[in-house]
C-alpha cells in the first residue's frame, strides 16, 4: 500500500486517538486499549514499509504518549467498577446491537410457537411446564388465588434461589455459544417456548391479565437479561464463525472477553429481578397502577441502559471525534 493511501485509510482513527490523549474526547479504558493496539499495529506496519517517513515518526510519538496514558488510567482503579457500568460497557455494547436483535427475535418467535402449540393441544403445557406445576396452579385457581405460588416460600430463600437459577440459565445461554451459536439459539428456543406455553395456560383459564400484571413485575427484567445473555452467547459464537482478519483463536479470545463483559453487566439486573420476585411479586393484591408502574420502570431501564444509552454515548464519541 502506498504511504498516502495508508494515511488516508487511518487518519480519522489517529485523529480520534489524539483527541482522547489530549482529553478532547472521552472513551472507556477498554476502548482506549483497543485503539492503542491498533496504533501499535499501524506503527509496526509503517516501520516495515516506510521506515524513515514522517508517518512512522508521528505514529511512534503517538504510541509513546498512549503508553503513558494507559498506564496512568490503569493506576486509577478505585472507580473502575463505576466506570465499567457507566462508560466502558455501554460504549462497547453498541457494536453488539445486531446480536441483541437476533436473540430477541428468536426468543419472541419461539414464544409465539409455544403459545400456538399450547393453543392446539393444551396437554403441550403439561409437557413443557410439568404436571406438578400445572396441577398446583389449577388447585390455586380453584381456591381463588391463582398466583399463590409466589407466596409459599420464604422471601430470602426465594430471592436467593431464583437469582441463582436465573444466572445459571443465563450462563448456559452464554457458554453454549461456543457451539457456533447454535447452543445459544437452543436456549432461546427452550425458554421462549416455556414462556409462550405459560402465558397461553393462563389465557386459557381466563387469567391472562391477572397473571401478566403479576409475573411481569419481575419477569420484565428477568426475561430481558436472559435475552441479553443470549446476545453474549451469539457474540461468543460469532467469534468462532466469523474471525474476519484475526486468527480463529484470537477472534475467539476477543469475542469471549466481549461476551463475558455482557454477562457481568447483567448481574445487578438478575439481583433486582430476584429481589422483585422474592419480596414484591407475592403481593398480588397490589393496585394495578403500582404493578404497571414497576413493569414500565423496569422495561424503560433495560431499554435505556442496553439500547438508548449506548447509542447516545457512541454518537457523542463520533461527534467529538469529527470536530
Amino acid at each position: 500500500m502506498r504511504e498516502a493511501a495508508f494515511v488516508r485509510k487511518n487518519k480519522e482513527k489517529w485523529a480520534l486517538f489524539e483527541n482522547v490523549l489530549t482529553k478532547k474526547t472521552q472513551v472507556s479504558p477498554d476502548k482506549l486499549s483497543d485503539l492503542y493496539i491498533e496504533i501499535t499495529d499501524d506503527l509496526s506496519y509503517a516501520k516495515t514499509f516506510y521506515p524513515r517517513s514522517n508517518t512512522t515518526n508521528y505514529l511512534n510519538t503517538v504510541a509513546a504518549s498512549a503508553h503513558l496514558k494507559i498506564y496512568k488510567t490503569k493506576k486509577e482503579g478505585k472507580n473502575s467498577i463505576v466506570n465499567f457500568f457507566k462508560i466502558g460497557f455501554p460504549t462497547a455494547f453498541y457494536q453488539h446491537h445486531t446480536q441483541l436483535g437476533i436473540a430477541f427475535l428468536v426468543f419472541v418467535f419461539f414464544t409465539l410457537i409455544g403459545a400456538f402449540s399450547a393453543g392446539n393441544d393444551i396437554d403441550f403445557v403439561r409437557l413443557i411446564l410439568g404436571d406438578g406445576y400445572v396441577n398446583m396452579t389449577l388447585e390455586n385457581i380453584g381456591k381463588g388465588d391463582p398466583m399463590a405460588v409466589y407466596k409459599d416460600a420464604n422471601e430470602i430463600e426465594m430471592f436467593l434461589g431464583i437469582t441463582i437459577n436465573n444466572i445459571r440459565v443465563a450462563m448456559y445461554a452464554f457458554i453454549f455459544g461456543m457451539l457456533f451459536s447454535v447452543g445459544t439459539l437452543y436456549i432461546m428456543m427452550q425458554n421462549g417456548i416455556m414462556l409462550g406455553s405459560f402465558l397461553y395456560f393462563f389465557y386459557d383459564q381466563g387469567l391472562l391479565w391477572e397473571s401478566s400484571r403479576t409475573i411481569w413485575i419481575h419477569g420484565t427484567i428477568e426475561i430481558s437479561v436472559i435475552i441479553i445473555a443470549g446476545c453474549a452467547g451469539l457474540v461468543l459464537g460469532n467469534g468462532l464463525l466469523f474471525p474476519k482478519t484475526f486468527s480463529r483463536s484470537e477472534s475467539f479470545k476477543r469475542s469471549a472477553k466481549a461476551g463475558l463483559k455482557i454477562m457481568v453487566s447483567t448481574l445487578p439486573f438478575f439481583v433486582i429481578a430476584g429481589f422483585l420476585e422474592g419480596f414484591v411479586t407475592r403481593y398480588t393484591e397490589m393496585p394495578d397502577w403500582l404493578a404497571i408502574f414497576i413493569i414500565a420502570t423496569s422495561f424503560f431501564t433495560i431499554i435505556y441502559y442496553y439500547i438508548l444509552y449506548p447509542i447516545k454515548l457512541n454518537h457523542k464519541i463520533e461527534t467529538d471525534g469529527s470536530t
